[in-house]
């Protein structure tokens, strides 16, 4: 009978249930909402502040970051009812500039506990009201707007029945950070910086963090947080605000994981163990989203990168590859259009299965960016050869697939059967040249490596597709093709010409392979490379004498054991130990230079100068000529001179972990990336990836001048 009262009971109030006053301005509209359809007595109410802001606009979490104010609300209840705190949803990073605030935009609700009397009487019918001052901001301007909201809710017994907004509020109150039995301490590392290490059944297999203080002014918001994954836990580097002090001191706020976002309080301590040690830990993404950059953004800017490689200098042998075989096959329409088909899914493929080595890499922990095939010195070794090869098939010394009267007029690598050939010329494409991030590259890879991994695959075939793109375009352009010169004679001069930028290619690999490995491993490779080559020799002979119908079995044997000798050789050769780098070792440059640390960045910024960083590699080859044009002239050392700056090195050529943490911290998995601190504080200055003279020079005046 209770429950069948009360279901009269509400059905006949149903008219007047949860009746709200929603207000608005020309930025913001806000209503009082409830999940319940009526209040019963001795019961929790959930009540809340719905916003819904207009594009372009935003409001504030408790701690607003770097510039703001939270959300305040003053109530009015009727008597007996009681209000609780705002259950504050997780916030949105907002970046506006240097600046970092944590806030809110679009629809947005923020949930409040009121406590029913339980001598409420039913059949009553209460009106809640709340002052609400939101603080509203774009990026030009900040307006305080103060809307009176009220809600007539009929008491009644029972269960209350859900409205409309009850399915909002209840996702935010599941998804909102809560407390756990998570322990958390806060140390000054070395460098002055806070170390937050948190450990706890919930962070086990954490991958991604971020950290949210409560309170305003005790951390730099704005500065990337590195952090590194342990078996029990996690730790976080921070970096402090003007409020922290100069002692660990406690540290309350919020731990946002992917799996799940926790309240935390760390007290100084030491570090806790099993937080640390099992790789590292990626930064967390702004809530709602995969990547800070937009899953349409990031294809395109990858489509664009991808085309701007092009240009990049690292890539100009294997083009000239290219080159050679779209003149062959000019004449040729539909083997054209075959070629420009393999070729493009040679470099789908490459970059695909590039992209998906680097996501499972560093998913089991390991620090590993774009490029990371280049720092191995086996790598290097087996490329050193192939360019070796490459290049005496472009000499004509030897012939793959075919024999020498089939061989006559067709492209390099392309005499394989098909466009086989075409399809590992766009392989191998990827594999030496694509290291060498280009713009737009670079920030297409940095959201890739936080995006789902179906989405993070597609933003690798994007940039693949960029590369290929301007060759599968000539390739199915007759107009275009009918312009080139036809086969002939010049053919073959073209192709032997060809062949030095394959040597050439082949050097400089065999260079940083010295770099990796040193002096005696360099010593090893040139002998095999000797080896192969005479290998090779000796299969040119077998293929000349076959094609005249005579027997070579002795150099065919020979041949193998040649070739197979300097494979082994080559292998020994990546077993020896690595050289200690020196201060001529790898990445050295022409001006006074120091090799990067966290330590040198902050020692040198405690002294009031500014610093330039150069994380560089000696397999980029964009590195390499910006440190030839813009960061070795003496018109940057006097700039650098005149402002008081250091000068730092982060070499990548071999795998260092700390490096490539410190380029996920800067949204890049790649080099090159050049850093200018400025001497009064804040964040650094990145600097375009094609450097000139003037940039730089211009770049540290600036710093100077602040």
């Amino acid at each position: 009978m209770r429950r069948l009262s009360a279901l009269i009971l509400a059905m006949l109030l149903w008219p007047t249930l949860a009746m709200a006053q929603p207000r608005a301005t020309e930025r913001i509209e806000a209503e009082l909402v409830s999940m319940s359809a009526w209040a019963t007595p001795g019961s929790t109410l959930m009540l809340a502040v719905r916003q819904d802001i207009q594009p372009g606009w935003h409001t504030y979490w408790r701690n607003p970051g770097d510039s703001g104010g939270a959300t305040t609300l003053d109530w009015r209840l009727p008597t007996g009812f009681t209000a609780g705190d705002i259950v504050w949803p997780l916030p949105e990073r907002q970046r506006l500039g240097e600046l970092m605030n944590y806030g809110y935009s679009g629809v947005v609700y923020l949930p409040v506990p009121v406590q029913v009397p339980a001598d409420a009487a039913p059949g009553s019918r209460q009106t809640f009201t709340v002052t609400a001052l939101f603080l509203v901001c774009s990026a030009e301007m900040c307006v305080p707007d103060e809307l009176e909201l009220s809600l007539a809710l009929p008491v009644a017994p029972g269960a209350a029945a859900d409205t409309g907004h009850a399915g909002p509020i209840r996702q935010v109150l599941e998804t909102s950070p809560r407390p756990a039995p998570i322990a958390a301490r806060i140390t000054l590392g070395d460098d002055g910086r806070p170390l937050l290490t948190a450990a706890g059944t919930e962070l086990e297999g954490v991958t991604r963090a971020y950290f949210f203080p409560f309170e305003g002014g005790l951390l730099d918001h704005a500065a990337a947080q590195a952090g590194t994954r342990g078996p029990d836990g996690l730790t976080l580097t921070l970096t402090p605000g003007r409020g922290f002090g100069t002692v660990a001191r406690p540290l309350a706020g919020v731990l946002d994981t992917d799996l799940g976002a926790f309240e935390v309080t760390a007290q100084p301590g030491e570090p806790l163990p099993g937080t640390s040690g099992g790789g590292v830990l990626a930064e967390k993404t702004e809530a709602g989203g995969a990547a800070a950059v937009g899953v349409l953004t990031a294809l395109g800017l990858a489509l664009i990168g991808g085309l701007i490689l092009n240009l990049m200098p690292c890539v100009f042998p294997i083009l000239a590859m290219k080159a050679a075989s779209l003149a062959a096959a000019a004449h040729d329409a539909p083997r054209a259009r075959r070629d420009g088909l393999a070729f493009l899914a040679g470099v789908l493929v490459a970059f695909v299965a590039l992209g998906g080595a680097l996501l499972a890499l560093r998913a089991a922990g390991q620090a590993v960016g774009w490029g990371f095939q280049l720092q191995s010195p086996g790598v290097m070794a087996g490329l050193t050869l192939l360019m070796l090869a490459v290049g005496l098939n472009l000499s004509g010394v030897f012939h793959v697939g075919a024999g020498l009267q089939a061989a006559a007029g067709s492209g390099p690598l392309s005499r394989l059967p098909g466009g086989v050939g075409a399809f590992f010329t766009g392989v191998l494409a990827v594999v030496v040249a694509a290291p060498c991030t280009a713009p737009f590259m670079a920030l297409a890879l940095g959201a890739a490596l936080v995006m789902p991994w179906p989405v993070a695959l597609l933003v690798f075939a994007m940039l693949g597709l960029g590369l290929a793109l301007p060759y599968v375009a000539v390739s199915f352009s007759p107009a275009v093709l009918r312009r080139l010169p036809r086969p002939g004679p010049w053919m073959e001069r073209l192709k032997g010409l060809l062949a030095f930028p394959m040597y050439g290619t082949a050097l400089w690999l065999a260079w940083v392979f010295s770099r990796q490995a040193g002096a005696e491993a360099l010593a090893l490779l040139f002998a095999a490379a000797l080896l192969v080559a005479f290998g090779l020799w000796l299969a040119g002979l077998n293929q000349s004498a076959r094609a005249e119908g005579r027997a070579a079995v002795l150099s065919a044997v020979a041949a193998t054991l040649a070739l197979f000798g300097g494979v082994a050789l080559a292998g020994t050769s990546t077993m020896l130990p690595a050289p200690t780098a020196g201060a001529e070792g790898p990445g050295a440059t022409t001006l006074p230079s120091q090799p990067w640390a966290a330590e040198a960045v902050a020692a040198a910024r405690a002294e009031g100068r500014p610093v330039l960083v150069n994380f560089t590699a000696d397999w980029c080859v964009t590195c390499k000529i910006n440190e030839r044009a813009a960061l070795s002239s003496g018109r940057v050392g006097q700039a650098l001179e005149a402002a008081n700056a250091v000068y730092l090195v982060g070499d990548w050529t071999r795998r260092d972990d700390v490096i490539a943490a410190e380029l996920a911290r800067h949204g890049r998995s790649g080099v090159p990336l050049y850093l200018l601190y400025p001497a009064g504080g804040g964040e650094p200055r990145i600097l375009p990836q094609l450097l000139t003279e003037g940039t730089v020079v211009r770049a540290l005046e600036e710093t100077s001048t602040r």
